[in-house]
């Protein structure tokens, strides 16, 4: 269905943004390899976690290449790595994260009544086997800090055992940078989607 572009705004309300963008220009050479890294990747422009990350060159550069296999390579492919993108920005709060793949989660296939429920705290129905799977390992890992018998068995059986530690990969590296957003109070781009209620 048709949705209006709504400008998102910081959901850390009342506080302003700790790590942001620094001019090309005045970013050490480090920085700058760094960053014509990813500007010349798959991403074509440093934005999101990469923003604040860039004080770490090195670490920005490790992350970068991590997130290039999880996002666009994994054995899950990149409509079930979605899907466990957003479950991931919903248990963090991440409006980044939700702003940035909730449009892209639609475009690889997860319906908008799945991506409604997650962002509305609300188990999704009519999601696939596979879904499910997603679904469920990723928010027992960060309900739980672990998966149940029962879940783990299902998604080798579906995924295979490369599958489910790319997907327990997603889920960390996401994690991981929810957390530097959180910490940096990265500003929530425009985005299709409506922010996530608190």
């Amino acid at each position: 269905r048709t949705r209006q572009l709504f400008e998102c705004f910081i959901w850390f309300k009342g506080m302003s943004e700790r790590l942001g963008s620094i001019p090309f220009e005045q970013l050490s050479k480090e920085q700058q390899s760094a960053a014509q890294k990813i500007i010349e990747g798959p991403r074509g422009a440093l934005y999101g976690p990469f923003v604040p990350l860039i004080r770490s060159p090195e670490l920005m550069d490790k992350t970068q290449q991590l997130g290039e296999y999880l996002r666009y390579r994994s054995a899950i492919g990149t409509r079930l790595s979605e899907l466990a993108i957003l479950v991931t920005a919903r248990c963090w709060n991440q409006q980044v994260e939700w702003a940035y793949h909730a449009p892209i989660a639609a475009e690889r296939g997860i319906s908008t009544e799945i991506i409604d429920a997650i962002g509305q705290r609300l188990r999704p129905t009519g999601m696939s086997e596979e879904e499910q799977l997603v679904h469920d390992l990723c928010l027992e890992i960060h309900q739980n800090q672990k998966v149940s018998d029962e879940t783990y068995a299902a998604a080798v059986v579906k995924f295979g055992e490369k599958g489910v530690l790319d997907l327990v990969a997603i889920t960390g590296y996401y994690t991981y940078l929810a957390m530097v957003m959180n910490v940096a109070r990265t500003p929530t781009p425009p985005s299709a989607y409506a922010p996530m209620p608190e």
